[in-house]
């Protein structure tokens, strides 16, 4: 649908889930039906105020994240959705898409949501070892997983993401691409594959050390301290991630960002957002936006989300200075397969990418870890490895 009005994706945050499983350290807790109300009550209220500020805005995706959005009820979502329909001009073919853990939906509330609109799913299985599930404190098993898999097809959906999750306690290579062939078995038309990071804060953090190789000592009251089953090498890492790379690509997945493939046509529309810069609206507790030049935060005290019923309360700001969009542009164009594009580059700021950053883009590319093909600049399968490393150079008040 042609238009005038300018792209804006919705993030909408819900911060519940049943149990916190302990490598988790996102903005969540568990939570009773009466807090979740509430919660839903303050949300429309945010969701009806910032209306007001996207009338020359249509939104291209819509996406509920948590925590674990599909708690919540049939009702709570048609209310939300209904919200979004009101106050904002949503895209007829706007990918809306519903984080959901195994066992939190059913036939029939998958089945609302569908007619509601929501055309998406992403299901959070991790492992379909049940062991690896066990150790990373997941409060359902595989069957479980398999059964809200054949519950969203019935449902409706056909457009389903699978997240899942490499370098965990006691995973091995054989045990991960088993993971990865059982889910592809299912055909979903995307799979994230994310590897384990040890957050601070979390209980991860304090029962491994930091270097996350070895199992950390613990204090037990017990007579001896339990030894936690250790993590996998970096080799092993790596290797789990070329095996990805290569499994998928054999199966008709395309890696069209470092930790995500799909089926064509089936890239998600929201995550596209974030890595090529277009505006994005955060809802919710603690939700990120990039809005009309402004990078902010939404407060992450619950009380007062509560309590606010007319404006924002913002917990961080930023106001990106043309340096902070050239970063941007690059280290989060770099995450995609196709890389970031020099001439854009040059469109976009009125300067030469060589003149910015020529210096840091030679040595990367002496080193092995950019390649230029005409206009496009990207990793390379050894600066895929390094990433990080490589997305360093392009920040500039270092």
């Amino acid at each position: 649908m042609k238009t005038d009005k300018l792209p804006l994706s919705l993030y909408i945050h819900i911060p519940f889930c049943k149990k916190k499983c302990l490598y988790c350290d996102f903005l969540s807790a568990p939570a009773c039906w009466r807090e979740r109300e509430d919660y839903v009550k303050a949300l429309l209220r945010e969701i009806s105020v910032m209306a007001k500020s996207c009338e020359e805005y249509m939104i291209i995706s819509v996406f509920f994240g948590g925590g674990t959005p599909s708690l919540l009820s049939s009702l709570q979502m048609k209310r939300i959705m209904a919200a979004i329909r009101k106050g904002y001009h949503l895209c007829e073919d706007a990918e809306i898409t519903v984080e959901c853990n195994p066992a939190t939906a059913d036939l029939q509330k998958l089945a609302v949501f569908r007619d509601l609109g929501i055309n998406r799913l992403s299901i959070g299985l991790q492992s379909a070892n049940d062991k690896e599930l066990k150790e990373l404190g997941r409060i359902h098993n595989y069957r479980q997983f398999l059964e809200t898999f054949d519950a969203a097809r019935k449902a409706g959906f056909t457009n389903i993401n699978v997240d899942i999750m490499s370098a965990l306690p006691g995973q091995t290579y054989e045990s991960y691409m088993h993971t990865l062939a059982s889910v592809v078995a299912l055909q979903p038309e995307h799979v994230s594959a994310y590897s384990l990071i040890i957050e601070e804060g979390t209980p991860f953090y304090e029962r491994y050390a930091v270097d996350c190789r070895e199992p950390k000592e613990v204090a037990q009251t017990m007579e001896y301290a339990p030894m936690y089953l250790p993590l996998p090498d970096e080799d092993t890492e790596r290797r789990m991630y070329h095996g990805t790379v290569k499994f998928l690509q054999g199966e008709g997945y395309v890696r069209y960002e470092i930790s995500n493939y799909a089926k064509k046509g089936y890239e998600c529309r929201h995550n596209m957002t974030y890595w090529t810069g277009i505006e994005y609206l955060g809802l919710g507790l603690g939700a990120a936006s990039y809005f009309k030049g402004c990078r902010y935060k939404n407060t992450s005290d619950m009380e007062l989300y509560l309590q606010n019923a007319t404006e924002k309360i913002i917990e961080e700001e930023l106001v990106l200075t043309a340096e902070n969009k050239m970063e941007e542009y690059m280290f989060l164009g770099l995450r995609l397969k196709k890389g970031v594009s020099i001439g854009l580059f040059e469109n976009l700021f009125r300067v030469p990418m060589d003149t910015i950053y020529g210096k840091e883009i030679e040595k990367m590319k002496t080193e092995g870890l950019l390649l230029q093909h005409g206009d496009k600049l990207r990793l390379s399968k050894k600066g895929t490895d390094v990433a990080n490393y490589v997305m360093s150079h392009f920040i500039l008040d270092k």
